[in-house]
């Protein structure tokens, strides 16, 4: 079949193109900034990309009218304070565009919704359900609760909590049942809902084995790591304070705390699990899908990280507007050093960040993304996704991904840190040089005053990291 994939540089699309094109059918990725789009190389070939931004109704017209069906896998909690009117109007112009091809079947991921009091979030994602339902193609909408998986938010806001605290003394909310599924259970799900006709027009609920409380999620997930913790909960913590816990200590945005916090306070049960029968599904328990992150983790096999996706930052950039660096009331600090080796060079350019560190002066980074997270930035919390490889789009501590290419010796990063201005940080490999430039295009007096008030640590900072790099 012929699929148009939205959200294919998502955490939920990237795990999901690989399956389809193996299964092998005709993937179209519908993707709105082609430069963060980093398909496997093995399925490069086999995938035809076209950029659509749905919110841009004209862009639409891009999606080839001979598709038979297509996924929705596109949502944010906290890209913008206008996210469920955004939504709401993305799932139209969809809605339209899809009316004008030949798609028989749209299968979006929603969350479940069979609570009567619903936040925010599940509220937008029940309505952007009724605008697809609309349309002339038959919908399949498969509703989850907490998805369980190496790089999901669920997974690593909940390995941040166990792993960084001993104790946690923790808002009521963690008593909350919900009912956590794998990813790979999910995969499987819209897999075989794909052109099976008992979907059509119908809704369902998919999750797993276990109706856990949060609080039971993360003792067994501290067992399942060999770790003892205990657990207080306090009936006192306002959402807002429930929201500034998860924020600082884990690698999650305020924006999205405050919309996970509002979310958990809702129940997400499975209404029942007709789907499992009806697809032959017999999902994995919990502790079979935290055992499968594991070994994803270990063996550095992470296929997609939320972390990612642009709204884990505080920005919301398109990256051609950032990618060619201005020079023009710019201030540049650029340093150059001779390399013996420059395979080995490469390679520490590419482990930069994350457990590697910046190679020199870890706490001074430490304590900036310390500052960072105070003034409501993303900190150093998020890492990396993977040791030794780095794409376009990919988050590294509080830098985005602009241009990552091995072969050519370049890597450049933009700033996601709350700054009064814009900054980036380029990798260039000239000859048997290294050239490390940090840019900053400051924006009114605050802009000045900030750059040369770090001025001096720039001096060993950047000096040491380059002859770190080169050695």
């Amino acid at each position: 079949m012929k699929i148009l994939l939205t959200g294919a540089t998502g955490y939920i699309g990237k795990r999901l193109l690989p399956v389809l094109v193996a299964q092998g059918h005709d993937v179209v990725c519908g993707v709105r900034d082609p430069k963060r789009f980093n398909p496997p190389e093995s399925i490069a070939p086999k995938i035809s990309v076209v950029t659509i931004d749905l919110l841009d109704e004209e862009s639409l017209e891009n999606i080839p009218k001979d598709i038979e069906a297509a996924y929705y896998l596109v949502h944010s909690m906290s890209a913008s304070s206008k996210y469920q009117e955004l939504e709401k109007q993305s799932a139209v112009y969809f809605r339209e565009a899809i009316n004008k091809t030949q798609a028989k079947q749209v299968i979006y991921l929603s969350g479940i919704v069979n609570d009567d009091t619903l936040s925010e979030h599940l509220s937008s994602r029940q309505t952007v359900e009724h605008e697809l339902d609309k349309g002339k193609y038959s919908l399949t909408a498969l509703r989850a609760g907490i998805i369980i998986g190496s790089g999901s938010a669920s997974f690593e806001i909940i390995r941040d909590l166990v792993e960084k605290l001993p104790i946690m003394v923790t808002p009521r909310w963690l008593n909350t049942k919900c009912q956590p599924i794998g990813i790979t259970d999910v995969i499987l799900f819209l897999c075989k809902s794909l052109n099976n006709t008992e979907t059509f027009n119908k809704n369902f609920d998919i999750g797993g084995p276990d109706i856990l409380t949060y609080k039971e999620m993360l003792l067994k997930f501290a067992k399942a790591r060999g770790l003892k913790r205990h657990i207080y909960i306090v009936p006192v913590m306002t959402p807002r304070l429930s929201s500034y816990w998860l924020y600082f200590v884990t690698s999650t945005s305020y924006k999205l705390a405050i919309a996970l916090v509002n979310s958990m306070k809702v129940e997400v049960v499975c209404r029942d699990h007709k789907i499992n029968k009806i697809l032959d599904v017999t999902p994995i328990s919990y502790e079979e899908a935290l055992d499968k992150a594991f070994k994803k983790i270990e063996t550095n096999e992470i296929i997609s990280s939320w972390k990612d996706a642009l709204s884990s930052g505080t920005m919301a950039i398109n990256m051609s507007d950032f990618i060619q660096i201005p020079t023009h009331g710019c201030f540049i600090d650029k340093r150059e050093r001779e390399f013996t080796d420059r395979a080995e060079c490469i390679d520490r350019i590419w482990r930069i960040g994350g457990e590697t560190g910046w190679y020199y002066g870890n706490g001074l980074w430490k304590l900036r993304g310390f500052i960072d997270k105070l003034y409501g930035g993303v900190g150093l919390r998020r890492g990396r996704t993977h040791v030794n490889e780095l794409h376009a789009g990919d988050a590294l501590d509080f830098w985005r991904v602009l241009y990552a290419n091995k072969a050519e010796g370049r890597l450049l990063l933009l700033a996601e840190m709350k700054l009064p201005g814009d900054a980036w940080l380029e990798f260039k490999i000239k000859d048997n040089t290294l050239v490390q430039t940090a840019t900053f295009r400051p924006v009114g007096i605050s802009g000045r005053l900030y750059w040369y008030s770090v001025l001096p640590f720039h001096g060993f900072i950047f000096k040491n990291m380059l002859k770190h790099l080169t050695a």
